[in-house]
């Protein structure tokens, strides 16, 4: 018999419906902080704090953008965000990943909106005035990032280690713990869990 216990089907799909809202959440608050960003002169700071990253270091990864390629890239990313939707809110495994590195990349971005209202600057030669540009949508795309996490944490797939006596032979298989309930119904006192 079992020593995993398992929640309901319904429980499930209630949990993976809250993923597929934190997911919608999160696109638009992406959305709004690129608006807030547009609004508030981002690329007058960002710019010139990635041309001097470039100037004292030989390198710097980030490109510098035009306004209309900035938005438009940036809009269409929200645009694919939202297309994704169906896929989180059927549970797709796949996605999941790209949305731990999206919250991890949005919780960054939103800190980054702060630290640069604290600072009143990026870089010492790149200085502007208080807030800096971004941060009135900062705490909503901070606090959605977290929900989000949260749920992604909720959702997680366990895996147990099933061991099943067949006479003679013992057979170990790897299972979704969802998946547990059925191997006790259909093996009923058969089958023990090990952590």
């Amino acid at each position: 018999m079992s020593t995993v216990h398992e929640a309901s089907p319904s429980a499930g799909r209630s949990a993976i419906g809250k993923l597929g809202l934190a997911w919608i959440i999160l696109s638009f608050s992406i959305a709004l902080h690129v608006v807030d960003e547009a609004l508030t002169g981002f690329l007058d700071i960002y710019n010139p704090t990635v041309l001097a990253l470039r100037a004292k270091l030989g390198f710097w990864p980030m490109p510098t953008f035009g306004f209309r390629q900035w938005f438009i890239g940036l809009s269409l990313g929200v645009v694919l965000l939202l297309a994704l939707s169906p896929f989180v809110f059927r549970g797709s495994r796949w996605v999941r990943p790209l949305f731990y590195v999206l919250c991890v990349i949005m919780i960054g971005n939103a800190l980054g909106h702060t630290m640069g209202t604290i600072f009143g600057q990026t870089v010492s030669s790149v200085r502007f005035a208080r807030p800096a540009p971004g941060f009135y949508s900062s705490p909503l795309l901070l606090a959605a990032s977290i929900y989000a996490l949260l749920q992604l944490r909720k959702t997680r797939t366990t895996w147990a280690v099933v061991t099943i006596c067949a006479g003679p032979v013992y057979l170990w298989a790897r299972v979704r713990r969802p998946l547990q309930h059925d191997i006790d119904r259909i093996l009923p006192g058969v089958g023990r869990t090990h952590r």
